[in-house]
């Protein structure tokens, strides 16, 4: 078996590197919002938008090419496991990894994340995503798309490194994507892997700012797709706790490995 697996993998990267390669640099910003109401439960708000080059331009703040809005509710079941859902609206203005212009995406997903080791030194998650995308096709129908997501996450606070900052941490994580097939979204089962590496820092319990580097492989039929993203996202928990008295939860394991240490 893993033989097999080897000489997969051996071939998929053959393929990789010998089919043609469309190479795009992306910027990727988001904003997170959420609200503690329970030990066991969290509302979470977050809006952010994509900037992309394009084959003929390698800046990578050519154009937006996606802003979206999502509604996240997190459940902690236990110590070592949340289970999410949420809704979104995504628009799409020239996505070049989806050959789409102009289009509409309505998306849902479950998720579950769960902690699968915990120490001083780093802190691991293991998390599994279903998503159910509706987008919108030239014919200006809305074309269902179902997607597997599955996501290895470490995360290592400085001060275990002798840092003096506690609240400084860096973190990698490794996601692979599977989809059915689809006119909008191509013919290919596998849809990409997504490798990241970055840093965070809290500012304060409750917000936390992270820059990471994203590098993205998208086998597609005739080019293949080559991402390198930069990314920046802000954290605000209970950033409105002025206005109404919030609850405060206490962190879990499976919080940990998200970087909330």
């Amino acid at each position: 078996m893993l033989k097999y697996i080897c000489l997969s993998f051996f071939y998929f990267v053959c393929a990789v590197s010998s089919a043609q390669t469309d190479n795009l640099n992306q910027f990727w910003n988001q904003y997170d919002f959420t609200r503690d109401l329970s030990q066991n439960w969290v509302l979470q708000g977050d809006a952010g938008f994509v900037s992309s080059s394009t084959p003929d331009d390698p800046n990578m703040f050519h154009g937006i090419t996606q802003y979206y809005l999502r509604g996240w509710i997190h459940y902690y079941a236990f110590e070592k496991w949340k289970f999410s859902a949420f809704i979104s609206n995504y628009s799409n203005k020239n996505v070049p990894e989806l050959n789409q212009k102009q289009a509409r995406e309505f998306r849902t997903a479950l998720q579950a994340t769960y902690s699968l080791y915990q120490s001083a030194a780093v802190k691991i998650n293991l998390r599994a995503r279903f998503e159910d995308r509706h987008m919108q096709t030239d014919e200006n129908y809305m074309e269902a798309v179902e997607r597997l997501r599955f996501q290895v996450k470490a995360v290592c606070p400085l001060s275990t490194l002798g840092v003096k900052v506690k609240k400084m941490y860096v973190f990698a994580s490794d996601e692979l994507f599977f989809k059915t097939k689809s006119q909008v979204s191509g013919p290919e089962v596998f849809d990409r892997n997504r490798a990241m590496v970055g840093c965070g820092f809290a500012f304060s319990e409750d917000i936390k700012i992270e820059a990471a580097y994203a590098n993205e492989i998208m086998p597609r039929s005739g080019t293949d797709k080559l991402v390198n993203a930069f990314q920046v996202k802000g954290v605000f928990n209970n950033i409105f706790s002025h206005l109404l008295k919030p609850f405060k939860r206490k962190k879990n394991e499976v919080d940990q490995g998200e970087g909330d240490l």
